[in-house]
């Protein structure tokens, strides 16, 4: 299947995609149910349109016919997640990451400033809720509104390169028939997007938090000087989950990643502990 979407049958390709699940047989009658649903029950696609997409879909290897169902392959499962990674914003990569790496920071500076300053538990607990509290808020509010903001703005662009690849269409019917289908599947998608971003923005928030507090808790919990190494290593910890997760994303070498963890995470600690002593 060609990335680029040039005909009707790539547009339904990409729809069969994003509507088959993971191990589960779809009827063909539900699929073009579904098609036909989207197209607000106007004819934007034919039953021999789907007939056509889906065999094209066989031959490639992407779905498996058993009579009048279908189901994916394991290629077709990894093309479906890439195109729901694209189009629905499904993974929250940089939430999870900004979420331990804020998060981490934030609980390391408030054990090192209650250490160095020997603060008691109740100002340590009063201050640390604050901090995690109002971070976790702050992370929330802007990955959700830049989130939407930024996905929808992506979403109008691919929607804008996808109509102007299928106006060469030299068949008129076929042509219009495409671009309707697309106008109709962006907007359920806006949609879509939507529900992403508030779903990434509430793991940026609870993975903020939850990095936070735990060597927080550590730290007030236990008697000294085992909290302070516990919290140290907590927070270790969540950074070699964060530098284990972004090596594995980014598919790029975890002694790179760690590097910049490091540095990152040591920058931002000391600014912020000097910061703090200022004021």
């Amino acid at each position: 299947m060609s990335f680029e979407i040039q005909e009707l049958p790539d547009v339904i390709k990409v729809f069969i995609l994003l509507n088959l699940r993971r191990r589960t047989s779809m009827h063909k009658a539900l699929l073009k149910k579904r098609i036909d649903k989207i197209c607000a029950d106007k004819v934007c696609v034919e039953t021999s349109d789907l007939d056509e997409a889906l065999k094209e879909m066989a031959s490639e290897g992407l779905i498996i016919e058993e009579g009048n169902y279908v189901r994916l392959t394991p290629q077709g499962l990894r093309l479906s997640g890439e195109w729901k990674n694209l189009l629905l914003k499904r993974e929250p990569i940089l939430e999870v990451v900004a979420g331990l790496v804020d998060g981490s920071i934030t609980g390391l500076v408030v054990v090192l400033s209650a250490f160095i300053s020997g603060l008691l538990i109740r100002v340590v607990v009063f201050a640390a809720l604050l901090t995690l509290i109002a971070v976790a808020i702050t992370n929330f509010s802007s990955f959700l509104l830049g989130g939407i903001t930024e996905d929808l703005a992506d979403i109008k662009s691919l929607q804008t390169l996808i109509r102007f690849s299928l106006s060469d269409i030299p068949d008129k019917d076929e042509r219009n028939k495409s671009l309707m289908l697309v106008k109709k599947l962006f907007i359920l998608l806006h949609k879509e997007v939507r529900r992403s971003n508030l779903y990434a923005a509430f793991v940026c928030s609870v993975t903020t938090f939850l990095a936070g507090s735990i060597p927080i808790v550590a730290y007030i919990a236990l008697p000294g000087p085992i909290n302070l190494i516990m919290a140290l290593g907590i927070v270790g910890a969540v950074n070699a989950l964060l530098v284990r997760y972004r090596s594995k994303k980014s598919r790029t070498s975890w002694k790179k990643i760690l590097l910049e963890t490091l540095l990152i995470v040591t920058v931002a600690t000391i600014a912020s502990l000097l910061l703090g002593n200022v004021a």
